[in-house]
């Protein structure tokens, strides 16, 4: 368990960085971020490059004990660059240019811009690579961020042509594959192909969604060219990108392949992701000051995923930030409850943004571990407790290795392109559908890994699929092979790879593990909620529904008000033909989980528990004071039975009463 922060040395008069340093290593600071916005410092005119005042920084830095962490500061190329070769600006939806002037101002298919980076990159890591005090570098800064990919530029066209040039050989394979025979949308050339914007109705969905993959591709290409060069540079540092919570406009599966990435980091703002995602009023009106329990844990159980195991968390919330819709301060406690619950999930790192309040430019009303006066912030002395609390408990500075949960969520990303995409109802939103499904199984006390499709999935006991636009032959194989209990969701194998309802009508390859097909479906405005029946649970169906026929010795576990089956099943497979209401969800889920042999516990409201090693872990993000479920005899190595709002607890052992 060790904790980082964010500095900009840059930022500050150098007169600080040796007390800044000094009081990071007393906080109880073990590693720090620096330079991933610091281009124009370091190269303040083309080839011109001013090393000095960072190696004095990483050697301030170093000389207190600190392990450093040097970004890549590609992220906002500077104003000469771009003055250079304004082509390089990132080109929107609607064909308007992005200005210079606050950050990400590039075109990620631009290939001077690339060159650019490579050139700059060789530089910094030929200087700073076989530096012992800098144990990893991290890639640009989140990569995608504001909406500058996809880029609608000429570069972006050219790189396109040769991307779909690669992946269907010839034109006429083209025109089948995306059926353009559908409105005359025959193309003789794969050059004269456009990119899928500014048309007066819908583009071509697999025209949308192949672009959707290659600009995917494109952010993972633009990073392995810098990781190629770090490799060789420093063969001795890990090596990591700071990804983004609930953030989907790459593949980060394909993105993290052929040893890209060492490390998974991802950046955990708790609140502000709160208030900016779909959740229900309800549930952001509670969770205000706390956080939804589950909005950090979820991308910290997909990023561990992703990171092979290896997880660190770059940026965390150390206060208000400015980014939100509204802006809270944290409740008490819960700056330190955070860092507790991203080590329980797993995680080796957690690093603060940043080290002090910046009284100026965009982000001045964005907190840190200390105010602009140099006073340690109130989220500040939270993290101070933490970090003596590890130092002082052996129980706590020697966690184990994370716990391999018995549930597996499979989340896809090309399914959430292929329903943004064609949403056919407004609401529908994919990622919060399985959202809603990991809420259910964490609120039954359950430890859950987010896996791919392709992961294998054979050590599971239970492997839910809230969705999954595309079923291949190889998940079905894993199905049949597999003793686990498997829970679909609907939309589940509704398209094939070409963005086409299978011939055999969904589920698609389903039908091998589960007799069953989708005769149609509809999206269900807010006055409409067909009604059913789960064992005790009572509710229905919300966004979605599908009418659907079981076939051969399938069964119906759970129908609609209208006779139309809701719940059906064959063997250990069962199939929710709708987005039910929360409480529908959880109670399939405790069924599928009980068949499994795993052991549920539905848990007081707003409380969340997690197991690492022999430490169980206990969170409360609810209003009102609750019980850990610990055992009567439990030893509490970190705070006690009794949680009230912001605290958090661990004792030995996994076992619950």
């Amino acid at each position: 368990m060790q904790l980082g922060v964010c500095y900009y040395p840059e930022q500050w008069p150098r007169s600080m960085w040796v007390d800044d340093a000094k009081r990071m290593a007393e906080l109880g600071i073990t590693h720090v971020r620096i330079a991933e916005f610091a281009w124009s410092r370091m190269e303040p005119r083309a080839g011109e490059f001013v090393w000095e005042w960072l190696d004095e920084a990483i050697e301030t830095l170093a000389a207190a004990g600190l392990k450093l962490v040097l970004g890549t500061p590609t992220a906002s190329p500077p104003k000469w660059l771009v003055d250079a070769h304004p082509e390089v600006l990132p080109v929107r939806a609607d064909g308007v240019r992005w200005n210079f002037g606050s950050r990400r101002h590039y075109d990620i298919s631009s290939e001077i811009y690339r060159r650019e980076c490579v050139r700059f990159v060789t530089a910094m890591a030929a200087r700073y690579g076989s530096n012992p005090s800098i144990v990893a570098w991290q890639t640009d800064n989140e990569l995608g961020c504001h909406d500058t990919v996809p880029s609608y530029s000429p570069a972006a066209l050219k790189r396109f042509h040769a991307w779909l040039q690669l992946r269907y050989e010839s034109v006429n394979a083209l025109n089948e594959a995306w059926g353009n025979v559908f409105w005359s949308m025959e193309y003789s050339s794969f050059d004269a192909i456009g990119l899928p914007n500014l048309t007066p109705t819908d583009a071509n969905p697999i025209h949308l969604v192949d672009f959707r993959r290659f600009m995917s591709d494109e952010v993972a290409s633009f990073h392995r060219e810098q990781i190629e060069v770090l490799r060789r540079h420093a063969p001795n540092a890990d090596l990591l990108h700071n990804f983004m919570g609930f953030f989907t406009t790459f593949d980060h599966y394909r993105f993290a392949e052929d040893n890209a990435i060492d490390v998974a980091a991802w950046d955990s703002y708790p609140i502000a992701r709160t208030e900016s995602i779909p959740l229900p009023e309800e549930q952001k009106a509670r969770y205000a000051r706390t956080a939804h329990p589950d909005v950090s844990a979820f991308d910290h159980d997909r990023y561990r995923s992703i990171g092979r195991g290896r997880f660190w968390v770059m940026e965390q919330q150390a206060g208000p930030v400015n980014w939100a819709s509204w802006n809270p301060v944290p409740a008490k406690g819960m700056v330190r409850l955070w860092a507790y619950e991203a080590f329980a999930h797993g995680a080796e790192l957690v690093s603060y943004f940043r080290w002090r309040q910046c009284p100026f430019a965009q982000e001045q009303m964005h907190s840190g571990l200390n105010l602009p006066n140099n006073e340690l912030s109130p989220g500040g002395l939270e993290v101070q407790q933490a970090a003596r609390e590890i130092a002082a408990t052996a129980s706590l500075s020697g966690l184990g290795e994370p716990t391999r949960a018995a549930t597996a969520i499979v989340f896809d990303y090309e399914t959430q392109w292929m329903f943004e995409i064609q949403r056919h109802g407004k609401t529908f939103d994919y990622q919060m559908l399985v959202f809603d499904y990991y809420e259910a199984l964490r609120e039954l006390g359950l430890d859950v890994d987010i896996v791919s499709s392709k992961a294998d999935l054979s050590s599971y006991r239970l492997v839910v699929v809230p969705s999954i636009a595309v079923i291949d032959e190889t998940l079905v194989g894993q199905i049949e092979r597999s003793s686990a209990q498997w829970v679909f969701g609907p939309r589940s194998g509704s398209k094939t790879t070409a963005f086409a309802i299978p011939s055999s009508l969904p589920p698609g390859a389903l039908q091998n593990v589960l007799p069953m097909q989708v005769l149609e479906v509809e999206t269900l405005r807010p006055t409409l909620t067909p009604q059913l029946t789960f064992g005790d649970q009572q509710g229905h169906a919300t966004h979605w529904r599908e009418h659907v026929r079981a076939n051969g010795d399938t069964r119906v576990d759970a129908q609609f008000d209208d006779a139309w089956p809701a719940v059906l099943s064959h063997g250990t497979v069962r199939y929710v033909a709708a987005w039910l209401s929360h409480g529908l969800h959880r109670a399939v889920l405790e069924q599928a989980a009980k068949e499994a042999g795993i052991e549920t516990q539905l848990l007081a409201d707003g409380l969340r528990v997690r197991r690492r090693g022999d430490l169980t872990f206990a969170f409360n993000f609810g209003v009102l004071q609750v019980q850990a479920p610990a055992p009567v005899n439990a030893t509490f190595v970190l705070g006690q039975r009794q949680l009230a709002t912001g605290d958090v607890c661990a004792w030995k052992g996994a076992q619950t009463d």
